[in-house]
């Protein structure tokens, strides 16, 4: 079995690195605008709120303020995310992005419960119903708008560079808005003579942003416990590994996601089982370039080239190695005069057994009859030895 995994000093890991240089440029920009708006938003909130001697619109700025503590959390992460990969972390830092997430989604958890708590009780005390005055409503309308720009903007580019992360960020940024959106509820539902909507309207939208975070930090998690990817994309790389010219078959895929990238290990079977090494190394090439140069997550890809299909056994386990079966092949070959001419003996381990390939000088054997003699000789000779099959002949010049 060859194996060949795609390294460092692979071509196609300049085009991942440089995925990944953007890809963090990407995450990085759109958090800081993101960062720079709630700062914003957070004075606008605190100053219109002591001017207007509102509470509700101080606190709402203090929690704008604290959003940028989970904007320094993604750009933490996102740098540790994309750090080069280094001898006691092989395959790159990728994990700390889920880890990351699953915090996000658990703060988004948090967030709901919050709401929900906060709306319930106020569904049981009637006097604590919302009633917010004009600049509140106005810089209420301005966060909306604020906040929803940024979560449109930021699930975006989330999709475009697939983070996780950053889709939670997103969404926390939309937890902000939707919240102003209920007090806005609030008032409508006041004025009509309703002033249970905006609690109601809360539970609600609570219970949407938990299901939110649930579903990112599941996803997260699921990266964490290597979960392969869904079917759809499991049935695109096997066709493109099938596809490569020389490959007969594949078995034992295996993918796991870390960040943005998915990660390949596969073995294949080649059409002819006694390729050469190199032959089985470019083929080998082959796949990996088409997997990494066609599918954008695909980054890593390790490719096990098989004689036959091992995945139920392991038919040649216990065969003698090189020296050892060399050394047997002599001693039976020892009353052969033409075995002191062997320039070259190639092994292949095949079925449980060993066939030999025995290249020998042409000028051995001046005809068919002396070729087909010398061959009936080897074979005569080995044929008690259970762990030899076939021995074939090879003449050069």
């Amino acid at each position: 079995m060859i194996s060949h995994h795609h390294t460092h000093s692979h071509p196609h890991t300049y085009v991942a690195t440089h995925h990944g240089e953007e890809r963090y440029r990407e995450i990085r920009r759109v958090t800081h605008i993101g960062s720079a708006l709630d700062v914003v938003l957070a004075v606008l909130k605190i100053g219109v709120g002591w001017t207007a001697q509102s509470q509700a619109l101080i606190a709402d700025g203090v929690h704008s303020f604290s959003d940028l503590l989970t904007n320094f959390v993604v750009l933490f992460a996102a740098k540790e995310a994309h750090r080069e990969a280094d001898e006691e972390h092989p395959y790159g830092h990728g994990r700390i992005e889920s880890i990351a997430t699953v915090g996000l989604g658990t703060v988004l958890v948090l967030v709901a419960i919050g709401i929900a708590i906060d709306a319930t009780y106020r569904l049981f005390e009637p006097e604590l119903l919302l009633q917010p005055g004009i600049w509140a409503l106005v810089v209420a309308a301005i966060s909306v708008l604020t906040k929803e720009a940024i979560y449109h903007y930021t699930i975006r580019i989330a999709r475009k560079v697939r983070s996780e992360l950053l889709q939670a960020n997103a969404w926390h940024s939309r937890s902000d808005a939707i919240s102003s959106i209920v007090v806005i509820i609030g008032v409508a539902g006041s004025m009509a003579g309703l002033p249970y909507v905006d609690a109601i309207a809360a539970i609600l939208v609570a219970g949407m942003i938990a299901k939110i975070g649930v579903e990112l930090a599941w996803g997260a998690v699921g990266e964490l416990i290597d979960t392969g990817v869904e079917e759809k994309k499991l049935v695109d790389i096997r066709q493109a590994i099938l596809d490569v010219d020389g490959v007969k078959a594949l078995h034992m895929l295996r993918t796991r996601r870390m960040g943005g990238n998915v990660f390949v290990d596969v073995h294949i079977t080649l059409g002819d089982s006694r390729v050469s090494v190199s032959e089985g190394h470019q083929i080998s090439e082959a796949v990996i370039g088409k997997l990494i140069d066609n599918m954008d997550e695909v980054t890593d890809v390790t490719v096990h080239i098989d004689p036959e299909d091992d995945e139920l056994g392991a038919p040649n386990k216990g065969l003698p190695l090189r020296n050892e079966i060399i050394e047997q092949l002599y001693h039976h070959w020892s009353s052969i005069d033409a075995a002191r001419h062997i320039r070259k003996i190639n092994l292949h381990y095949l079925s449980g057994r060993v066939y030999v390939e025995i290249v020998l000088p042409v000028t051995l054997a001046e005809n068919k009859e002396q070729m087909c003699a010398l061959s009936e000789a080897f074979r005569s000779a080995t044929r008690e030895e259970p762990d030899v099959g076939d021995v074939r002949l090879l003449y050069v010049c």
